[in-house]
């Protein structure tokens, strides 16, 4: 057990701590074991993951694990000894090489959950894997019965692994329990609760917007709602990562910082590492956590899951964290902006055909 009791409501932002106390509830498991990642490691977390799950299997607990094909670096060799012991390994939508590739090949399942035993859940941002060990993560652990919603929610995306076709309303339908929404995107260009329920949010901030997300590239709608706000005097923060691990979205991002800036967005660069938060934060409030970046793929083209509430513990401890994000970050240089280089200019006008696939 921890040594440190937990709270039935207690954020995460760092990798290492989250994992040991994600390992301690496995290890206490006694009925079953849920967990649903993107990326999956073939590296020291992801073979720790893999061991305790394989344990458990061995004592008779229902393991059942699903990743996405595209951010597997794993295979079923991996997983043997706990597929030999009762555990079940999905991996959700095999990447086809055929003449509509991107079509389907780009329909990711990029949801984080980990359920356990009816009364735990957790939903954030982290994959298992190294590769994120330093990174700056937002990961809510709850411990109430909304846990058996979340089973529920993840047996009927276990059921729908590998199909192309099936009933994208029922699979997006918001579900609500109590003062809290369970806001699902599955990839549709019509649907998009999550993007429609950030809109809500912006359209009913009187004071504050803060966004927290690792990749910033929202559609026009989005945009046009944000700077509509700050006109009506509501400010609005949007903190980024400096750098993230995916270069070209910098690149395309930083068309739009011009224009919002000017429209009174203040936007705030993440120094250390790699911010992969999805947090978003209304008037000290209302929040938004899980799995959706703040742009077009996650909006249109992954199956995504969120946490919508007004928890005043939970919004206690955003408040906290963004507050952490904000010492070590710097604000933008918009006369720095001006004078970058025609280089990368052109480069951000290369891209921005492309700007929905990344």
């Amino acid at each position: 057990m921890n040594e440190v009791q937990l709270r039935k409501s207690e954020l995460f932002d760092d990798p290492l701590r989250l994992f040991n106390v994600m390992l301690d509830d496995i290890r206490n498991a006694t009925k079953y074991i849920y967990l649903e990642t993107y990326k999956y490691g073939n590296d020291p977390i992801g073979m720790k993951f893999r061991d305790e799950l394989t344990k458990k299997a061995k004592q008779g607990v229902d393991v059942k694990v699903m990743i996405d094909s595209w951010g597997a670096y794993v295979n079923r060799n991996f997983f043997a000894e706990m597929i030999k012991h009762g555990g079940k390994l999905r991996f959700f939508k095999k990447i086809n090489i055929s003449i509509n590739f991107f079509t389907k090949s780009h329909r990711r399942n990029h949801r984080k959950l980990l359920i356990i035993d009816d009364n735990i859940f957790y939903i954030g941002s982290v994959n298992i894997s190294n590769y994120s060990i330093v990174w700056r993560e937002g990961v809510l652990r709850m411990e109430n019965q909304m846990a058996m919603i979340f089973k529920k929610l993840f047996l009927d995306n276990f059921a729908i692994y590998n199909k192309y076709f099936y009933d994208k309303i029922i699979y997006s339908k918001v579900i609500k329990y109590k003062e809290y929404e369970i806001i699902r995107d599955v990839p549709t260009t019509v649907l998009q609760p999550t993007k429609k329920k950030y809109i809500e949010l912006i359209r009913g901030a009187k004071e504050e917007i803060i966004i927290e997300t690792p990749y910033f590239l929202p559609g026009s709608y989005v945009r046009k709602a944000l700077i509509e706000a700050a006109k009506r005097g509501v400010k609005i923060k949007v903190l980024t990562p400096k750098h993230s691990d995916v270069g070209i979205v910098d690149t395309l991002r930083s068309r739009y910082l011009g224009e919002m800036h000017r429209n009174g967005i203040e936007f705030i660069f993440y120094l250390p590492y790699n911010l992969h938060a999805k947090i978003f934060l209304v008037d000290k409030k209302y929040f938004v956590l899980g799995t959706s970046n703040f742009d077009y793929r996650s909006f249109r083209f992954q199956h995504e899951i969120n946490l919508f509430g007004n928890n005043r513990n939970i919004v206690n401890q955003i408040v906290d964290h963004l507050n952490g994000t904000i010492s070590d970050s710097v604000p933008f240089d918009y006369q720095h902006w001006l004078k970058r280089p025609f280089i990368e200019k052109f480069f951000e006008w290369i891209f921005i055909p492309f700007r929905h696939f990344f």
